[in-house]
Order: structure tokens, then C-alpha cells, then sequence
């Protein structure tokens, strides 16, 4: 089920996208990094926008840092990595990376089903891999982008983990902190989860059953994936964090949220009915708060029903992205915290809620999929 799943979306998407091209007129213009446009429309949409630029471009001639309007160390190694490693056998890096995605979120859905399946049955497992996977922002999953990697190692991390591989679990949280800054967040999560297995869920198992303190020792190499890439910046450009200094061209530095909600509250010099009837509002700001806001309260119920390894991962990657001083792209960062998705589709048991959920969803993912193909910024 859950690759049937996989490929009805996937093809749902490709076949809107491929519609919206020609039917949207072209008023956008590229921005500095888009590709050139491959013969292929659909490899065009999913390979040639926004940031698969830099992912293609660190793939084929490797990062840049220094002199370069916007550098390409803001993006972690683990995906251009694979995408030069799959075109020494043949291809380009663009069929590469579109292999990558879509073969790492087929997996994904697979590991996500079972871990939801056996904890919670058949039904809020099909709920939830239906849900994850026309989330607005789910199309990126398919495109040359990490969040199809990343959710591979988080979820294959957090399955281990609960299956009591405890050594499979940490190298693929270490594959994460490669993938993205914020695979960090995977660290906490199953060290909570060890405590979790060892002193609540699992009360009642002998000694040789509960997760060893060895376990919990050999999480310390999750944050090498991280380690890693600074090593390599730090020989590389002389700055162990090029990364963050980078992320500063698209003014991405640390700030209190407080601060973000607060600029975000500011009062237009007209008042808020008439910015709003006048269409002045900055509605893609308030659509990513809206997304930021709906993933911490999801976070603090998980929170609530003291599933606490899920509840760490789930507001940990809200507040980290949201900590960043910028609204843009929090709705595709919140895509990745796999946990709200079963807590949906636990909810979802009651009809309407189930179709609320599928008409916001679907209606969200068309409109930001045909924007997304045709150069538009959604996330």
C-alpha cells in the first residue's frame, strides 16, 4: 500500500505540474542560480527550480564560498555527494538527484507505514502516509532536495530504534546531521527514546531486553555527520562554519522567534482590514506561520500524551528552522516531522476531520506544486 500510495501522488503530481506549465504564463524571472532547462519538462520542474540549482552545481563542480553572491556551503554534502557518485556510472546530475529523491522518499513511505502499522494499526497507518504525502509541500519530496533524504534517515532512525538496532539507528541519525543542519534534532529524539524503552515503555522486561547503556553511548556519532562537514569547510575556506556564514546571503541568522512573530505583528501604516482588503498583506509570511503554529501545537499535544522522543523531534524542528530570523520556507521545513502525521491520523478517525485534512491538503498541494513548476517561490 504505502508504494501505491507513492506512485498515485507522485503521478498526480507530475501530470499537474506538467498541465501547469503551459497554462501559466511565464512572468517570473529565473533567479540567479536556476539551470539551464533540460529538454524534458518534467525534469525541468523538478530538476531546474530554486535550490536544486546549488545541489546540481555541488554535484558538477563543487562548493563555493567566497566571492559568489550566494554560496553553495549553506547546503549540506550527503545529497550532492550520492548525485556525483551515481553520474561517474553514467548519466547527469539532474536524473541523478531526481533518482535520489524520489528512490529515498519510495523507502521512506515503506519504513514510515511499518512504524505507524505496528503501533497504532492498519488504519491511522494508511491515514498517515496518505496525509504526509499530499501535505502542500509534499512535491518537494520529488524534486532535487534534501527533505526526501533527510525524512530517509529520520525515519529509518527512529524504526531502528524502536526495533532495538541501536547501532543502525545512530549511523543513520549521522547520515542526517549530514544531510541538513537540523538532523541534529534526530540526537535528542533517540536519546529520549532510549530512556523511554529503558525506564517507562518497558518496565516490565528483563535487563537483557531494555537498550543498553552501550546503546546510549554509541548516540554520541550522530553529531559527526556535522563534525564532518565543518572539518572539511575548515580545510577547505578556513571556516568550520561557512555554512552559517553562507546562510547569511539569504539573511538567515539566529534570532529569538519573539522577535520574527513580532515583526511578523506589526501593524500596517493603513490598519490590518484595509492591508488585507487591499491585498497588501504578505501572505506567504502568514501562510509559514500558520504551518510553524500548527506543527508546535501538534509538538506540545505529543508533548501532552508523553510520547516524549516524538514530541522532541517534532517541536525541535519547529523551533530550530524558526529560529533562523526568516518566515520563508517554514512550511517545507515542517513536511520532515514525520510524528504530527500520525498524530493527524489518529484524529482522522472522525470523518470530517479526515476531510477537512484531505481537501486543505490536496487543494494546497496543487496550487503549490503548479507555482512551484513555473518558477514561482513557495517554500
Amino acid at each position: 500500500l504505502p508504494l501505491l500510495l507513492f506512485a498515485l501522488t507522485r503521478l498526480g503530481i507530475a501530470l499537474l505540474v506538467y498541465l501547469a506549465i503551459p497554462l501559466i504564463p511565464d512572468s517570473v524571472t529565473p533567479p540567479i542560480y536556476h539551470l539551464r532547462p533540460p529538454d524534458n519538462i518534467l525534469l525541468d520542474a523538478f530538476g531546474s527550480r530554486w535550490d536544486t540549482g546549488f545541489y546540481v552545481s555541488i554535484a558538477e563542480e563543487g562548493y563555493q564560498y567566497e566571492g559568489v553572491p550566494l554560496p553553495s556551503v549553506a547546503f549540506f554534502p550527503l545529497l550532492p555527494l550520492l548525485m556525483r557518485a551515481m553520474t561517474a556510472f553514467g548519466g547527469d546530475a539532474v536524473t541523478a538527484g531526481l533518482f535520489i529523491s524520489n528512490a529515498a522518499l519510495a523507502l521512506t513511505a515503506v519504513l514510515f507505514y511499518r512504524l505507524a502499522e505496528e503501533q497504532w494499526g492498519t488504519a491511522v497507518a494508511e491515514r498517515a502516509i496518505w496525509y504526509w504525502l499530499i501535505f502542500p509541500t509534499a512535491f518537494f519530496g520529488s524534486a532535487i532536495y534534501s527533505e526526501s533524504l533527510f525524512l530517509l534517515t529520520a525515519v529509518g532512525a527512529f524504526y531502528a530504534a524502536r526495533r532495538g538496532y541501536w547501532e543502525i539507528a545512530a549511523l543513520l541519525g549521522m547520515l542526517a546531521t549530514l544531510t541538513r543542519f537540523v538532523g541534529l534534532i534526530i540526537a535528542p529524539m533517540l536519546v529520549v527514546e532510549w530512556w523511554m524503552q529503558r525506564r517507562l515503555s518497558w518496565q516490565n522486561k528483563p535487563e537483557g531486553e531494555r537498550p543498553s547503556l552501550l546503546a546510549l553511548l554509541g548516540l554520541a556519532i550522530i553529531p559527526l555527520g556535522t563534525g564532518m562537514y565543518m572539518a572539511y569547510l575548515w580545510r577547505t575556506f578556513g571556516d568550520p562554519l561557512a555554512f552559517v556564514h553562507g546562510a547569511a546571503a539569504w539573511q538567515r541568522v539566529p534570532q529569538s522567534p519573539l522577535i520574527t512573530i513580532a515583526n511578523l505583528l506589526q501593524r500596517p501604516a493603513e490598519g490590518w482590514l484595509a492591508a488585507l482588503w487591499a491585498g497588501r498583506l504578505h501572505i506567504d509570511n502568514w501562510l509559514d506561520f500558520t504551518f510553524v503554529l500548527l506543527f508546535f501545537v501538534l509538538g506540545l499535544v505529543l508533548l501532552a500524551k508523553k510520547r516524549w522522543s516524538e514530541a522532541a523531534f517534532v517541536l525541535l524542528g519547529v523551533l530550530i528552522p524558526f529560529s533562523s530570523g526568516l518566515l520563508m520556507s517554514q512550511r517545507r521545513y515542517v513536511w520532515v516531522l514525520f510524528p504530527a502525521f500520525v498524530l493527524l491520523a489518529q484524529w482522522g478517525k472522525r470523518p470530517w476531520l479526515d476531510k477537512t485534512i484531505n481537501i486543505f491538503f490536496l487543494l494546497g498541494l496543487a496550487l503549490f506544486s503548479a507555482l512551484f513548476a513555473n518558477g514561482y517561490w513557495v517554500g
